[in-house]
């Protein structure tokens, strides 16, 4: 069972997987993030998160493919086929919104790529966590951390990833569960509790 948690940057996404975890502990969830979760994908996410480089479009589309292909390969794939419950902070609808959309490259074309890298790997359930791209941003400054390559983008680029978002779930609504960002977190918790128990009865 594959779960999968989008939205853009300060929607919450790091707190909700943390706190399905706890919740669904009875099912040994395994816990993975993109990019990264494996060596060679931790590299790419240093190298495209740097504000210090210079990264085409099509580069960073290419090196998320990359990233996601290794992590399928070494750890995703593994894992779902031993049956387990995985829960995965980001995957392919990070790519369609962000560089599909937000980057202007196109959805159908970041979407073919991303086919190839993951063998055609396509989440149970995808959790929307839905967030005006104003109070994200405001989220991610109140950090007081110093922000990476990404998120210094301009506000028509989260409000692109945002819309791109909301298209995607239009699209497959039987996959895609949109929750309030902006609801207190425990309820954040609760509704998206409520899209995925129902999957995992036995």
């Amino acid at each position: 069972m594959l779960i999968t948690l989008e939205g853009i940057d300060g929607a919450g996404k790091s707190t909700l997987v943390a706190g399905l975890a706890e919740a669904l502990r009875e099912h040994d969830p395994a816990v993975l993030r993109e990019p990264g979760g494996v060596a060679l994908a931790e590299r790419l996410r240093a190298l495209v998160k740097d504000p210090a480089l210079e990264v085409s479009p099509r580069a960073e589309a290419l090196v998320y493919a990359a990233a996601r292909a290794q992590l399928v390969a070494q750890v995703l794939r593994p894992l779902l086929d031993a049956g387990r419950v995985v829960l995965l902070d980001r995957f392919v609808d990070s790519s369609l919104a962000y560089q599909g959309a937000g980057r202007g490259l196109g959805v159908g074309a970041v979407r073919d790529l991303n086919a190839f890298a993951t063998g055609g790997l396509v989440p149970d359930r995808t959790l929307l966590l839905r967030i005006d791209p104003a109070a994200g941003l405001a989220r991610v400054g109140g950090r007081g951390e110093e922000q990476d390559r990404i998120e210094r983008e301009h506000e028509a680029f989260w409000i692109a990833c945002a819309n791109a978002y909301d298209e995607l779930a239009a699209a497959e609504p039987a996959r895609w569960a949109i929750i309030d960002a902006l609801l207190p977190p425990e309820r954040v918790l609760e509704e998206a509790l409520a899209q995925v128990a129902p999957l995992l009865v036995p």
